[in-house]
């Protein structure tokens, strides 16, 4: 009896050990299945500097393969064509006329208030460790930094990489303040040169696979913002002259190197298949610089509403939700990415309220994709210019006035612009993507539809 009692406890010490070992194992493995984010976003990138998107004369082998495992989107658009803006827009899934984040930040203001949460707050609310590496310009106080604003490691340049003594422009209005380098809220170099411009590429990749490899085992979110190909553009000396298109196809060539490493980082531990990669760039190229620019077969370039400012590039790959091997012409917003990721994640939304919404539907183009916003609004600095249809296929245009390029730059020092208008203007999109005719007296009910929106959009985000 006595040995009976004694092996009837063995078994049930036994059973009970199986049990809280079975449910620790699927505790971690329900971890395990919360997908990585890795967002790559590029500087004054040109739409066709990438092999995958048209007109491209670049050979960049890993932003294609990256775009054979997922879904190229030729559609994409962000709220408006300058660096602060387009940042803020992405991590915070608002609308710049209510963020009140417009233009370029210069250095030591203020920024993003902190009331708007951003995407790494809401994730590592979800339980995800964070990472932003490269270029910032989201606020350079401490409150505004990125290691205030949701990211456990951190480490790069709080605004863009020509607000040194070197601008081409104004040297004296710029050279005011030290270009520091940060690492995890600390400055590490107080004035960056010349020589330490070119590595910039090479530390963010750097830091970006130590990241992985020190996270490979709970879920991560990495913010890879790159500071090229924003003029002044360097590589390192690995990648000068290696392109055979000049210094400009060096600096791509040595992004998609970085891109490559990267997602070799991740099949190295086999998270390929369970991380959201996500590929674009702020804005559309600074075309005014020339040779030292990308290039865009839109209209105009940075710094406008036209297409060539606020149309970028896309890819997306998540194995197993996004197609791979795909082209979609749907069109997105970036704002919409923000509450998207925060769905597939689990991870819960900020408590006031935000302007994007899930796109996952038109993401892989399922049946009733509809946005349910009724128009997507656009803007230059403070000023608001105009608004989408909700598919994207009409653009409506305020009068404003913008810069065209009248004669293009060489070899890093700026062209020249001429300044032009435009009026009350309809574009459709679908059949004439260059922004070449008027059709608002074709299509008056539309206009007027889409005039109402912005008048409702105006009021209420630019009042003054």
């Amino acid at each position: 009896m006595v040995k009976m009692a004694k092996l009837s406890l063995s078994l049930i010490l036994f059973t009970s050990l199986f049990l809280i070992c079975g449910c620790a194992s699927k505790k971690i493995s329900k971890k395990r299945l919360k997908p990585n984010v890795v967002i790559i976003f590029l500087d004054d990138s040109g739409y066709s500097d990438f092999s995958p998107f048209k007109d491209s004369e670049n050979i960049t082998p890993n932003v294609s393969e990256l775009a054979k495992e997922g879904t190229v989107y030729q559609n994409f658009h962000v709220p408006q064509a300058i660096c602060t803006a387009s940042r803020a827009a992405l991590l915070t899934g608002c609308y710049p006329g209510k963020t009140r984040m417009f233009g370029a930040l210069a250095p030591t203001e203020r920024g993003l208030d902190p009331k708007y949460a951003t995407l790494a707050e809401q994730l590592k609310k979800g339980g995800y460790a964070t990472g932003w590496f490269g270029k910032w310009h989201l606020g350079d106080m401490p409150e505004t930094r990125p290691d205030n604003r949701g990211f456990d490691e951190t480490a790069g340049l709080m605004y863009s990489n020509d607000m040194w003594k070197h601008n081409p422009v104004d040297p004296d209005k710029w050279g005011k303040w030290p270009l520091h380098y940060w690492k995890n809220g600390k400055v590490i170099i107080d004035d960056v040169d010349s020589s330490q411009q070119k590595m910039l590429t090479k530390w963010s990749t750097d830091y970006s696979l130590n990241f992985v490899e020190n996270h490979k085992d709970e879920p991560f979110f990495l913010y890879l913002a790159y500071s090229m190909p924003h003029t002044p553009i360097f590589c390192s000396d690995a990648f000068e002259g290696k392109s055979g298109k000049g210094l400009y196809g060096d600096v791509i060539m040595e992004l998609d190197h970085g891109i490559g490493l990267l997602m070799d980082k991740l099949k190295e531990y086999k998270l390929d298949k369970n991380t959201i990669v996500v590929f674009s760039s702020d804005n559309g190229p600074w075309s005014v610089f020339g040779n030292h620019a990308g290039k865009t077969p839109f209209r105009e370039s940075k710094a406008t509403s036209f297409d060539g400012g606020i149309r970028t590039q896309l890819i997306v790959k998540y194995p197993g939700v996004i197609p791979s091997n795909n082209e979609s012409n749907t069109f997105i917003y970036s704002i919409d990415l923000f509450p998207t990721i925060c769905e597939l994640t689990g991870s819960p939304l900020p408590e006031s309220k935000i302007n994007g919404e899930n796109v996952l539907p038109r993401l892989t183009d399922a049946p009733n994709n509809e946005y349910k916003r009724d128009y997507h609004p656009f803007s230059n600095n403070k000023q608001f210019e105009g608004v989408f249809s909700r598919d994207g296929r009409w653009k409506l245009i305020l009068p404003h006035g913008y810069g065209h390029v009248k004669e293009y730059g060489t070899d890093g020092v700026r062209g020249t612009f001429e300044p032009r208008k435009i009026g009350l203007t309809l574009y459709d999109m679908e059949n004439d993507p260059y922004e070449t005719t008027d059709v608002q007296e074709k299509y008056p009910d539309i206009f007027k539809e889409l005039k109402g929106y912005a008048d409702l959009h105006k009021a209420k985000f630019y009042a003054e």
